[in-house]
């Protein structure tokens, strides 16, 4: 396995098939997630079976109750844009953030890839944190965060969080965010006080020079590390069929 570093997050995984994986190869890419957030494994054309093996590889699976299962795999599910009269909304998230223990990974498969747009971003949450001023820091060093669902019919559930999360395997420190609408409540603050803070956060996270944005190709396979990486979907002139399938690690 060999790699190349992407800026200003990630990185593109070579020699690698993920239909027979070592355990050494799962470690060296938990690693690479752990340090760069976003792993990019191209030329994977593979089948669930594969793809759930994969995952299952890093831990044990959870689903997001509310999302559409793929057919035959009540672990992944499917997201796609077949169908819709108007394009998907996303903002930049962390995945079922509104969860005591949220999941620590999630990895899409492209199923179909469109003829152009349908990129993913990806924010780099390590360097957010580090970049803020040094007073911003040391506010935000106790602060929590009330995290609430959206957009899933029929759901309730919030969970509390630190602003500030501690990596278990780097032992660095990251903004730990979501999308404004999710993050409901900051501690110490006023609704209003907290809701403008977390958008200059979210602001600041997801400035250009801090995003690296994915071109999907046929075979690709990407995994991210949620407790480090911020994300969402680009639908902006999106042309032919976008079919992903998404799993994710506890």
């Amino acid at each position: 396995m060999r790699y190349e570093v992407l800026a200003p997050i990630g990185v593109r995984v070579h020699d690698v098939h993920i239909g027979s994986l070592r355990s050494q190869d799962t470690a060296e890419i938990r690693r690479l997630l752990a340090d760069h957030g976003v792993a990019v494994i191209p030329n994977q054309h593979i089948g669930d079976d594969d793809f759930l093996a994969f995952l299952r590889s890093f831990g044990e699976m959870v689903f997001t109750d509310g999302e559409t299962p793929v057919d035959g795999y009540a672990d992944l599910n499917v997201i796609s844009n077949v169908g819709r009269a108007t394009p998907p909304k996303s903002t930049f998230h962390v995945d079922t953030t509104y969860v005591r223990h949220p999941p620590a990974y999630t990895a899409l498969r492209a199923v179909e890839v469109p003829e152009t747009g349908g990129q993913t971003l990806f924010s780099n949450q390590y360097n957010a944190y580090e970049t803020l001023p040094a007073a911003d820091r040391e506010f935000i060093a106790r602060r929590r965060v009330t995290h609430r669902v959206t957009g899933l019919t029929g759901m309730d559930g919030s969970a509390v969080h630190p602003l500030v999360s501690k990596h278990p395997l780097t032992h660095r420190k990251a903004l730990y965010l979501s999308a404004p609408a999710r993050c409901v409540a900051v501690s110490g603050m006023s609704p209003s006080d907290g809701a403008e803070f977390i958008e200059y956060l979210v602001d600041h996270s997801t400035r250009d020079e801090n995003v690296h944005r994915h071109s999907w190709c046929a075979g690709d396979l990407v995994m991210w590390d949620n407790r480090c990486v911020m994300h969402r979907a680009d639908h902006s002139g999106v042309v032919g069929d976008r079919i992903m399938h998404r799993g994710m690690v506890a």
